[in-house]
């Protein structure tokens, strides 16, 4: 059921929590499937809800960074000036985990991941609950991430208890995951946070994770993620402009396809305005039975880094059956 935050709606979405229900609430980045990170039946539900496998590690939301001590040990001083410079925001830090700290939430590992969220609701709501809220995305694992309450409430329904409604997420894409777990700064997922903001605070330049470095695991760094049903490629302004009239496709304003498609959609060429718009831009492009969907090729250089992850690994995805 899809509310409106009123404090007393919020009051309500902390009691469900408490309970060990699931309430799905909105974040600066996409909206989040949440419950009450401290109670192992209440994460279990979370990933039967999503279909989620149990080794793939939750994010922990908290109210303020005076929590982390709560959650994680051994804590570097990095961690500390990150999560003064960028927290409320969209920065995940992996951290050793409390030795409290449920295995299922960490998918059995040492390390858990930590943010605060910067939306007002969600903020809202985890002060009026007073602890850590385990929040993945609001949908079916591996599919398009939630930017709106409706989509929340498209993908799971009756799953989950209250859906606070905060409007479209701002940022629209998930939360950069940067490990400082292992002696030095690793990303893990990029994010809109990028490399030289993390090196303005911490003074040394945070490496990103080779593909076959042993790393902890986290949310959504798989090869397949944020993918559509219909099959989806990149593509040239070339193919794109020779591509058959049943294909839906995503191009670059300024670069509008003709109108011949089965939907054409001009996104904004700045990286966070494209950002912004992704999901909802692929939701409305899987929706509309086309045999095909082509996404220009984007900028090269590295302020489109995290939109590029997530277009990659959305081709990869794309195209499977949830039972696939």
């Amino acid at each position: 059921m899809i509310c409106r935050p009123t404090p007393e709606n919020i009051a309500r979405a902390a009691e469900l929590l408490r309970a060990g229900e699931l309430v799905a609430l909105p974040t600066e980045t996409v909206y989040g499937l949440g419950a009450d990170a401290a109670d192992d039946a209440a994460v279990t539900k979370i990933f039967a809800a999503k279909d989620r496998p149990a080794d793939h590690p939750l994010i922990v939301h908290l109210a303020d960074p005076e929590q982390l001590t709560e959650w994680a040990r051994e804590i570097p001083m990095e961690a500390i000036a990150l999560a003064r410079a960028f927290w409320p925001g969209p920065l995940t830090l992996i951290l050793k985990k409390e030795a409290d700290v449920s295995d299922t939430v960490t998918g059995g590992q040492d390390t858990v991941g930590l943010r605060v969220p910067d939306h007002p609701v969600a903020l809202a709501l985890l002060r009026a609950f007073g602890g850590g809220v385990a929040a993945p995305s609001a949908n079916r694992f591996g599919r398009i991430s939630p930017t709106t309450a409706q989509h929340v409430q498209e993908e799971l329904g009756e799953s989950v208890a209250m859906i606070l409604d905060g409007g479209p997420c701002d940022v629209g894409i998930e939360s950069t995951i940067l490990d400082l777990s292992r002696g030095e700064p690793v990303i893990l997922r990029p994010g809109m946070i990028g490399r030289d903001a993390i090196a303005a605070v911490i003074g040394r330049q945070p490496r990103l994770k080779h593909e076959t470095e042993s790393a902890p695991r986290v949310s959504g760094a798989l090869a397949a993620h944020y993918a559509p049903r219909t099959s989806m490629r990149m593509a040239s302004k070339t193919e794109i402009a020779e591509a058959q009239a049943d294909c839906a496709v995503l191009t670059l304003a300024g670069e509008s396809a003709p109108g011949r498609y089965a939907m054409s959609i001009d996104a904004p060429f700045d990286a966070h305005g494209y950002a912004h718009e992704l999901y909802a831009n692929l939701r409305a492009l899987d929706a509309a039975g086309a045999s095909l969907i082509l996404v220009e090729n984007l900028p090269a250089d590295s302020s489109w880094d995290a939109v590029r992850d997530r277009l990659g690994r959305a081709v990869v995805g794309s195209g499977e059956d949830d039972e696939t």
